[in-house]
């Protein structure tokens, strides 16, 4: 079933893209002559933004193009120089990412998205979706074609898949968080963490090394990432110096560097959780929650909700414009979601917690462990955990 699937989407290299453009941004486009650039973003990176676009970039005959580094060359020998091996690993991703992008935008993805998988109901919340499956044999396959991924663990599959021994990294990944909501055009997203393979246990069989391997706490991840698929497609990344959010051009079918070094605002002015479930919710997240939304918290302002229900979008503003996003109750996956959500917020200046202990420090013993997740800027993370009680321990009148 699953070939019959994933062949009803045709891809297309980036080598198709069209070339031939003369600058970026383009020079031409009289209809925003007159309109004044203003920046979103509650970060520095708003004011890189807007010196490149209003001044456009330096004054040489390519119009300041050559101020927009992509991905490849961002992380290459000229850049980041993360190593050779890493960039054809994230050559690969991006390129996996892009076909997902593709499939997500696709007018069948509502097919797709509502046929149950393996004779799974439509009810049931975390039976897999073709989408999802569509996206994690589009991973797994340019991980294979890469020849630098020595085991995948995904959240789609019951046990890690080794792919090659001699492969340096280890990849884990969500192929794609969501996707119960795209019939309604709800953003998703990829996440990725990427660890270096423990070579001390290639002498075990290969079920064994691939568990142990998948297993690594998040405090030796070397890179994690996520894409967010929205109203312009953003991949954003981490190789333990910063955090960098690249968006997907479509005239060249590359993701150039649009908010490099995010630095999540110290404090912010929303929370993001399921409001509907308030009355489960323990003593301490009660009380944070109802006076933050007071303004009489530390912050002296009232903060906003803002829930999304799909945990790259409802970070991904997080992480722009600071505050809490949280699932209080043992939901998330520690391996897939937590570790490589909470890499890129502590990269970028936040916190990642499950309510009590860094996310980190945090030794995975399965690999669909659950958890509950906050994450967000520093000082409001101070604040949430400073009222003890915030991690949710029933879950009535749903299933988990």
């Amino acid at each position: 079933m699953m070939q019959s699937v994933a062949t009803q989407f045709h891809f297309y290299s980036t080598s198709t893209f069209p070339r031939n453009l003369t600058s970026f941004p383009p020079q031409n486009l009289v209809f925003c002559k007159n309109l004044q650039y203003r920046p979103r973003m509650a970060s520095s990176t708003g004011l890189w933004a807007k010196s490149q676009f209003s001044s456009g970039g330096s004054s040489d005959s390519n119009g300041g193009a050559d101020n927009f580094k992509t991905l490849i060359e961002f992380i290459g020998k000229d850049g980041e120089n993360v190593g050779d091996d890493m960039v054809i690993l994230i050559s690969h991703l991006q390129y996996a990412c892009k076909k997902i992008a593709a499939v997500v935008s696709s007018p069948y993805n509502s097919v797709l998205g509502k046929e149950g998988f393996h004779g799974s109901s439509v009810g049931d919340r975390d039976a897999p979706k073709p989408l999802d499956i569509v996206s994690n044999e589009i991973i797994l396959s340019s991980l294979r074609n890469s020849g630098k991924a020595a085991v995948m663990a995904s959240e789609e599959d019951d046990v890690p898949v080794w792919i090659t021994d001699d492969g340096p990294f280890v990849v884990v990944t969500d192929p794609l968080d969501g996707s119960r909501n795209i019939d309604a055009s709800i953003p998703t997203g990829t996440i990725f963490g990427i660890y270096k393979r423990l070579e001390e246990l290639d002498h075990l069989p290969i079920e064994e090394k691939a568990q142990l391997n998948s297993l690594q706490s998040g405090g030796r991840l070397i890179a994690a990432g996520y894409v967010l698929y929205s109203s312009a497609t953003i991949l954003c990344v981490s190789f333990g110096s910063g955090t960098h959010a690249f968006t997907l051009d479509h005239t060249t079918g590359d993701f150039v560097l649009t908010h490099p070094r995010i630095k999540v605002p110290p404090r912010g002015q929303i929370y993001s959780v399921n409001d509907a479930r308030y009355f489960d919710w323990p003593e301490g997240l009660r009380k944070y929650i109802d006076t933050v939304r007071q303004g009489k918290g530390k912050f002296p302002k009232k903060y906003s909700a803002r829930y999304i229900c799909s945990l790259v979008a409802d970070f991904h503003r997080t992480l722009m414009y600071g505050g809490v996003t949280m699932n209080p109750r043992d939901h998330l996956r520690l391996v897939y979601e937590a570790n490589p959500l909470s890499f890129l917020v502590e990269q970028a200046g936040g916190r990642g917690s499950d309510g009590k202990v860094k996310i980190l420090s945090i030794q995975p013993v399965k690999l669909h462990q659950r958890l509950p997740l906050f994450l967000g800027s520093l000082e409001d993370m101070e604040e949430l955990e400073s009222y003890g009680d915030v991690q949710q321990k029933i879950n009535p009148g749903y299933e988990v």
